[in-house]
C-alpha cells in the first residue's frame, strides 16, 4: 500500500515548500518512489508538466527532489491572482475559468474530484506520497468545502503533521491554539509536529517541545534548524520577494522593477547567483537606479494593469532615460509584451481595459487571445548560437518589424524581438538565463566575466544538503511510521 503523509502549517510560510522538497530528496536517496502533491496551490510561479500543463513551480521543484517527470496531478488545482479580488483557475493543467474569492469557495466541493482523482493517480505510481497543505488549517471560517487542508487531508484519510516556524515568533501559541481551535475530526488526524527555522542551539526549545506535547498530546518529530541552502532554491511564490532586497554580492547592478502580479520571478535566480552581479528588487515609489547596467521587466499575470501601473511610479521615464544613457533592457513574457508600442486586449481577458501604451522600446504591438501557449521548449539564439531550454506560459500574440531581428529560434519559430541597437530584447521564454552560455555571453555584453556554471546542478546540490540536515535533525523513521 502506498504510504501518505501531509505537512500542514500554523500558517503561510512557514517552509512547508522546502520542507517537503528536502524529504522528497531524502526518501528517493534511500531508495523509495516519491511523488509531491499539493491539492490546491495560489501562485503566479508557474511550471509546465512534462504531461502538459501548468502546476505550481514549486510542485516542479519538489518533483525535481524526487528525481521524477513534474506532473499535473501533482497539483491539481492553481490559482493564479489576477487582481486583489479574483484568480484564474488552473485544475488538472488546463484554465478552468475566472473567479472572484467569495465565488470560488462555492466551487470548491466541486473541485474536491479533482483533487482526488489526482491523489489516486499519484497513488499508483509512489511507495509514499508527501503531501503539503496551503495556508493553516486553523482558519476554521473557510473549512467548509475546503480542499487544501483538513478538507482533503479527511476525505483521502491522510495523517497529518503540524508545521510552526520559531523563526517569526510565538510558535508555542500557534501549535497549542490550532490544537484548541480544531473541531475534533481535524484534531484527530494529527500525528504530531514538528518546528522549522531554529537558529543556535536547538537544545534550549527543549522545554517548548515538553510545553506542546503537554498541552495537545501531541509527539514532536524534530526541531529544523535554519536551512542556509534553502535560499538557493527558487522561491515559491511573490511574498518571497517582500522579503528580498539585493542578489549577489556587488559588482555590475541590474535593476528589477517588482511588478503587482509579478509571475516566474525565478527567472532571475541564476544571475542573482552570479559573484559579480547585484540584483536591485525596486519597489513601487521608489526609482530605477541611475547606475544600472540592465533593467529586466520580469513576467506578469495581468500585463495591462502591471503596465498602468509601472507608468504610475515613473518607471516608464526612468527605463528610457537608462536607454538614453546606453544600458541594457530585457523584457520576459509579460515584460516583453510591455516593452512595445501597445498591448491590445479588445475580448477583455485580463479585464475591463481593452488597451494601454507601451513603453515603446521595442517596434512590435501585442494583442491578447483565448489560446494559451503552456509547453516545455528547447531553443537556440541566433546570434550566440547557443542552444538553451525553458519552457512558455503566455496568451498574447507579438508582431511587428522588430520581430524580423528574433531574440530566439524556438522549435524553428521565431520567438521575441531586438533593438536594431541589440541592447534592448523580449522574449516568451522563461528559464533562458538557466543556460549557463547564454547567461555568460549576455553578462559579457554588460562587461561581467561569468563562468557560466550550471544552474540546475546548484538547485541539486542544495536539496542534496537539505535532505542531510533533515536526516540529521528529524525522527524520519517515526514520520514513515506516521505516514503508514
Amino acid at each position: 500500500m502506498t504510504r501518505a503523509i501531509m505537512f500542514q502549517g500554523t500558517g503561510s510560510d512557514v517552509g512547508k515548500t522546502v520542507l517537503v522538497a528536502g524529504l522528497c530528496r531524502l526518501f528517493a536517496n534511500r531508495g523509495l518512489r516519491v511523488r509531491p502533491f499539493k491539492p490546491q496551490n495560489m501562485s503566479n510561479n508557474a511550471a509546465v508538466a512534462d504531461d502538459g500543463g501548468e502546476i505550481g513551480r514549486a510542485q516542479w521543484l519538489q518533483a525535481l527532489a524526487c528525481r521524477t517527470p513534474p506532473s499535473i496531478h501533482m497539483n491539481p488545482v492553481l490559482l493564479k491572482p489576477q487582481s486583489d479580488h479574483g484568480s484564474q483557475i488552473v485544475v488538472q493543467g488546463r484554465v478552468r475559468g475566472e473567479a472572484k474569492g467569495r465565488d470560488y469557495q462555492k466551487l470548491k466541493p466541486e473541485l474536491l474530484a479533482s483533487v482526488l482523482d489526482s491523489y489516486e493517480a499519484l497513488r499508483g505510481q509512489a511507495d509514499i506520497i508527501l503531501v503539503e497543505g496551503a495556508g493553516s488549517p486553523a482558519e476554521i471560517n473557510l473549512r467548509a468545502g475546503d480542499i487544501a487542508n483538513m478538507g482533503f487531508a479527511t476525505a483521502a484519510n491522510v495523517p497529518v503533521v503540524l508545521v510552526g516556524d520559531i523563526d517569526r515568533g510565538g510558535v508555542i501559541a500557534s501549535l497549542v491554539g490550532t490544537h484548541a481551535i480544531l473541531p475534533e475530526q481535524d484534531r484527530a488526524m494529527i500525528r504530531g509536529f514538528l518546528i522549522n527555522k531554529f537558529r543556535g542551539d536547538v537544545t534550549l526549545f527543549d522545554d517548548g517541545l515538553t510545553a506542546i506535547t503537554d498541552h495537545t498530546g501531541w509527539r514532536s518529530f524534530g526541531v529544523l534548524p535554519w536551512l542556509k541552502d534553502a535560499a538557493r532554491l527558487p522561491a515559491e511564490d511573490s511574498v518571497a520577494l517582500e522579503r528580498m532586497t539585493r542578489g549577489g554580492d556587488g559588482g555590475v547592478t541590474i535593476a528589477v522593477p517588482v511588478l503587482d502580479r509579478v509571475a516566474n520571478f525565478d527567472d532571475l535566480d541564476p544571475l542573482a547567483g552570479e559573484p559579480g552581479v547585484d540584483i536591485v528588487f525596486v519597489r513601487s515609489g521608489e526609482r530605477l537606479p541611475r547606475g544600472a547596467a540592465a533593467v529586466i521587466i520580469p513576467g506578469s499575470k495581468s500585463t495591462i494593469a502591471d503596465l498602468i501601473r509601472f507608468r504610475e511610479n515613473g518607471w516608464d521615464r526612468d527605463i528610457a532615460a537608462h536607454v538614453a544613457r546606453g544600458g541594457h533592457v530585457v523584457g520576459i513574457c509579460g515584460g516583453y509584451q510591455m516593452l512595445g508600442r501597445v498591448v491590445r486586449d479588445p475580448l477583455g481577458i485580463e479585464g475591463a481595459t481593452p488597451e494601454a501604451e507601451g513603453l515603446g522600446l521595442l517596434d512590435v504591438e501585442t494583442e491578447m487571445a483565448p489560446e494559451k501557449r503552456v509547453e516545455n521548449v528547447r531553443a537556440i539564439a541566433p546570434a550566440l548560437g547557443v542552444e538553451l531550454a525553458g519552457y512558455e506560459i503566455h496568451l498574447g500574440m507579438t508582431s511587428g518589424p522588430d520581430c524580423a531581428r528574433p531574440a530566439l529560434t524556438i522549435a524553428g519559430r521565431p520567438d521575441g524581438a531586438v533593438s536594431k541597437d541589440g541592447r534592448v530584447f523580449g522574449t516568451y521564454l522563461h528559464g533562458l538565463f538557466d543556460s549557463g552560455a547564454f547567461r555568460a555571453a549576455w553578462l559579457g555584453s554588460l562587461g561581467v566575466s561569468s563562468e557560466g556554471g550550471d544552474h540546475r546542478g546548484t538547485v541539486e546540490a542544495a536539496l542534496d544538503a537539505i535532505a542531510a540536515e533533515m536526516e540529521r535533525h528529524l525522527d524520519v523513521d517515526a514520520l514513515l511510521e506516521a505516514a503508514g
